[in-house]
């Protein structure tokens, strides 16, 4: 009997340790996947600038000379160059705070002196000869806040004689308020696109799981182009208008689906 006891003991343990690690393998089995709605919406704002910035330069060159010659610039010709372009530089910032921009936006950069080569007239033989000569240049960068002066300006950079006309670039004085109207744009649009899925399904929308920016909005400066020859055909009378920027947003959001 003790011996039959022994055999039927082992049978009986293992079937009893069986048992208890039963719940633990239930335990640890996958748990069915959430149910979600997930929709992509994309929002385009149109905004109209509110400022901008001009680029402008001022040039003087020295006299042509042969490009061989061990005396290139003759340094009375490249003193006197020199002392035009500053002239007509401190003239020009005069005539623009009298059409009423503040000293605080108006920015003359550095002097710039580059050699500049050019080709002279053909001689009778057909060769021609390569002449160079000095520039010396100074950039303006004009900052406008207030869009209704840009005629005025412009007539008056015309009216200075500036050599180049670099563009005209529209700008905003608060970015931040137009990128966040263009993503909580978006964003209504997601909900509103979820919650009429929801409904045309008999469907209840949970809390979000996951939002995400596919598209981040992003202002763009417009650039418009100009040269001087161009604003001085124009006239007094002309109208510079700047239109609208568009700036794209587009977000993804999931929501869980309530039973």
């Amino acid at each position: 009997m003790t011996l039959n006891r022994s055999r039927l003991g082992l049978p009986l343990a293992l079937l009893l340790a069986a048992s208890l690690s039963a719940p633990l393998a239930i335990a640890d089995m996958p748990r069915p996947q959430e149910s979600r709605l997930s929709v992509q919406a994309q929002s385009s704002v149109e905004v109209t600038p509110d400022k901008a910035s001009l680029s402008a330069r001022l040039w003087e060159r020295t006299p042509a000379v042969a490009a061989g010659d061990d005396q290139q610039t003759d340094p009375d010709a490249l003193r006197e160059a020199r002392e035009r372009l500053e002239e007509r530089t401190g003239e020009l910032i005069r005539t623009l705070e009298e059409a009423g921009l503040e000293r605080d936006a108006i920015s003359a950069g550095s002097l710039n002196v580059r050699p500049d080569h050019i080709n002279a007239p053909r001689q009778q033989d057909g060769e021609r000869e390569t002449l160079v000569r000095t520039q010396l240049e100074r950039p303006i960068t004009l900052t406008i806040d207030d869009l209704e002066q840009l005629p005025v300006i412009l007539d008056a950079l015309t009216e200075a004689g500036v050599n180049a006309l670099d563009g005209v670039q529209y700008d905003l004085h608060d970015r931040d308020a137009a990128t966040d109207r263009a993503l909580t744009q978006a964003l209504e649009k997601a909900r509103h696109k979820a919650q009429l899925m929801a409904d045309t399904l008999e469907v209840s929308l949970g809390s979000v799981t996951s939002v995400s920016e596919v598209q981040s909005p992003v202002f763009m400066p417009r650039m418009m182009a100009m040269r001087a020859d161009a604003m001085e055909s124009q006239g007094a009378g002309a109208e510079y208008r700047p239109g609208t920027i568009a700036i794209d947003a587009e977000v993804s959001v999931s929501w869980e689906i309530q039973d």
